[in-house]
């Protein structure tokens, strides 16, 4: 959660006047590397959206989002979420040296979002650049996965949230 990428999100959000929730990866606070397979990762994210509706932010609009595996899972979530956006910071589209294998490619994760997305990817990150796509947007960093250089995350964030503030301002409809 100290990430500089995850701070920087929080700062560009909170400028803005949006309520912010951090939440640690549940095999992070198990003291694990490793993250725990997908289904348990997805399920563990809703159970917090799920407390966090019914507490924090109940009544707020979702915008969900993460970086690396938090980021894919936000992806997976978005819809069971009730996300109305994802904010994905260094979205691991293919394993390092794995790009030209379609097996391992995580784009349908992101193909399956139904809402805005926004992708800052570090330009040299080995875990690939996901393309951008209609409703997909991707704003290249200085930088590998870990997006070290908070400025430039906060930079690419900031207007993004700032476009889609405005939009749910003039229209309920149009957050979609």
């Amino acid at each position: 959660m100290n990430a500089p990428d995850l701070q920087a999100a929080k700062k560009a959000a909170l400028a803005l006047g949006l309520s912010v929730a951090l939440v640690e990866q549940p095999y992070r606070v198990a003291g694990r590397r490793s993250p725990a397979p997908a289904s348990q990762l997805d399920a563990a994210w809703l159970a917090v959206v799920a407390q966090l509706r019914e507490d924090a932010l109940q009544g707020l609009e979702l915008l969900t989002g993460g970086r690396s595996s938090g980021a894919r899972v936000a992806c997976r979530t978005a819809g069971e979420a009730g996300a109305s956006a994802v904010v994905c910071l260094a979205f691991p589209l293919h394993p390092p040296g794995r790009g030209d294998d379609p097996a391992k490619s995580r784009l349908p994760e992101l193909g399956a979002v139904r809402v805005p997305v926004l992708i800052v990817q570090g330009e040299r990150d080995p875990f690939g650049m996901p393309p951008p796509a209609r409703g997909r947007t991707v704003v290249a960093v200085p930088g590998t996965h870990g997006l070290r250089s908070g400025v430039a995350v906060e930079a690419a964030v900031r207007p993004w949230l700032a476009h889609r503030l405005a939009r749910a301002r003039r229209s309920p409809a149009a957050r979609a």
